[in-house]
């Protein structure tokens, strides 16, 4: 007869299946926790490549500012260009009456 106070034990294989629980339940911790990890590392690549994408995005809105600081100075350029390629040609000019001079004397 049970005293008061005293519980009945539990039946034979109730510790065993209590044990096999515990391990599923470990396993599906363990797997959760590494799904976990997974998600937090994409998440920190996801906000890497987003970084890398806004870079490039500003790149791109500064480039017709690039371009155009460069047209001008193609610009700028041709115009100082111009002059000696006319200073070159009458310098050919007078290069060649010269020669045609000292042959004569």
């Amino acid at each position: 007869t049970m005293m008061p106070g005293e519980t009945q034990p539990p039946p034979a294989g109730a510790a065993a299946m209590a044990c096999t629980n515990c391990g599923v339940l470990q396993q599906n911790i363990n797997e959760y926790v590494a799904t976990l990890i997974a998600l937090k590392q994409k998440m920190i690549d996801g906000d890497c490549l987003l970084v890398e994408y806004q870079q490039k995005c500003t790149d791109i809105l500064y480039f017709p500012t690039k371009i155009s600081a460069l047209r001008c100075q193609v610009e700028q350029m041709l115009q100082k260009i111009l002059p000696l390629e006319k200073c070159q040609e009458e310098l050919g000019s007078l290069k060649a009456e010269l020669e045609e001079k000292k042959v004569c004397l």
